[in-house]
């Protein structure tokens, strides 16, 4: 990946040493002295043609504009304060961005610097143990994002599976379900007595899957199932840490949702839609028999590999905290200074906050939202479940929402968080006739991010799983 800092300030520096202006350089390659501006301040990554025309017009190869070494000292400087401006941990500071000018000097941003490596010290040691489920996750999101949400391996092992039992796209029946099982040497039994704290459980010894008996109201009959298989066939073993965790159910569910909804038949599907202008994820829903949230994921899968629609996801409790999310649009989410998203706080202005206020929960819910990041359309859907209700939510760029279906809306609302004054602040008309006068009580919020137990899979009595395997092992 290209460091659009360094090559920004090797393209200054190159400039700079040939005399030229941000308006003869503009001319050189066809822009406004304005773009050239953003491109050395770092602000835009640039395409191997724009690379090559700058490399022309300032009389150096690509590879010298490419170098990962900062030009000079003092370039390397500027470059690391621009890249801890930037991050997660300045933000949560609420200080205004200093400017880079020449007036300051090279050991104030040094110092700068220190304390800034200091600060993150101190964060990372608070953080240690409870915060290394968060770290994981971030990172994780970060790892998605870069690669666009999609798995091109494991679309190939669902079209695999799918190949293997005769499955030539539509809705994926429990019968094939059970098919994938015995073709991958499992038989399926149903128990009533599975540990609380397992979704299922997969005896290898005697090539069993025992599933809940029960199924919970917001659950899929055959998730479960393809999950249990697509964790056998990724070869997944107990994971070392809570990073190789999150990955290994990143994994197990992204192919059981492309089990669910095969790749192929969804990008027909989607492409038509497209070029119709009435993309929708309720069409996705309703053409595989999943749920909305399963859609939502399969849609972010592929939009961006196969429309060229960045987006973002969002899955947020009624209370207004985010249960999960996923963006590589650039709308900014509420994140605290390790960059985690999760259990933040949602603006009461975007979608997945203002869907809960609208009466009618047959129809999908949009919106227009003018964010600090530009404004976005959004599609939102409410989600019932044994543990509360949650707003599904997809959205894009403005510049992208004529492809949507719901893109006439006339819903529209500003957003200015992470501002506190935007929604974080009470007015101050009941401010001051509430202040000092209400002590509430808060609901703890338990999260799947938690820290790594000392052994055995993360959040599961392995004493109750093995006695559950007793009881049920067939007799020899």
């Amino acid at each position: 990946m290209l460091d659009s800092l360094t090559i920004g300030r090797r393209i200054r520096q190159l400039r700079t040493e040939r005399g030229l202006t941000l308006d003869d350089l503009g001319t050189a390659i066809g822009r406004a002295p304005s773009q050239v501006s953003v491109v050395e301040n770092g602000r835009r990554e640039l395409k191997l043609g724009e690379l090559q025309r700058f490399a022309s017009a300032l009389g150096v190869g690509v590879q010298q504009l490419m170098s990962a070494e900062p030009p000079t000292e003092r370039a390397a400087l500027e470059i690391a304060l621009e890249r801890a401006q930037r991050g997660p941990l300045f933000a949560s500071l609420g200080l205004p961005p200093l400017p880079l000018r020449k007036s300051l000097s090279d050991d104030a941003i040094r110092t700068i610097l220190s304390l800034h490596r200091e600060l993150e010290r101190v964060h990372n040691e608070r953080a240690a143990t409870p915060e290394e489920a968060r770290r994981a996750n971030t990172q994780l999101r970060q790892s998605m994002r870069a690669r666009h949400n999609y798995f091109a391996e494991l679309e190939q092992q669902a079209a695999a599976l799918h190949a293997a039992v005769g499955h030539r796209g539509g809705p994926l029946s429990q019968r094939v379900a059970s098919d994938l099982a015995s073709h991958l040497g499992f038989t399926l039994h149903y128990a009533g007595d599975l540990p609380g704290s397992t979704r299922s459980v997969t005896d290898l010894r005697n090539g069993r899957i025992y599933v809940p008996l029960g199924q919970s109201p917001d659950a899929d009959p055959r998730s479960v199932v393809l999950q249990a298989l697509a964790s056998h066939v990724l070869g997944h073993a107990e994971p070392r840490d809570y990073g190789e965790f999150l990955q290994q159910r990143v994994q197990t569910n992204y192919l059981a949702a492309a089990l669910l909804v095969a790749e192929a038949a969804a990008v027909s599907i989607l492409s038509a839609a497209k070029d119709a202008r009435e993309l929708s994820v309720e069409d996705l829903r309703d053409a595989f028999g999943v749920s909305y949230e399963t859609a939502a994921h399969r849609f972010t899968n592929l939009a961006t590999e196969h429309l060229g629609i960045p987006v973002h996801f969002l899955k947020v409790h009624e209370s207004g905290s985010i249960s999960k999310a996923y963006e590589n649009d650039s709308v900014q989410f509420p994140t605290d200074a390790l960059g985690a998203v999760e259990g933040q706080t949602v603006c009461r202005f975007w979608s997945a906050r203002r869907v809960f206020d609208v009466e009618d929960r047959f129809s999908p819910y949009h919106q227009y939202t003018d964010k600090p990041a530009g404004t976005y359309w959004c599609t939102s859907r409410i989600q019932p479940s044994s543990r509360g209700q949650f707003s599904v939510s997809v959205g894009t760029a403005f510049a992208h929402a004529k492809w949507f279906r719901g893109r006439d809306t006339v819903n529209r609302f500003a957003s200015t968080c992470p501002d506190e004054s935007c929604c974080r602040r009470p007015p101050a008309g009941l401010a001051s006739r509430w202040a000092g006068q209400a002590h509430p009580s808060a609901r703890l919020n338990s999260s799947l991010h938690a820290a790594m137990p000392t052994s055995g899979f993360t959040g599961v009595d392995t004493t109750e799983v093995f006695e559950f395997l007793e009881r049920h092992a067939p007799s020899a």
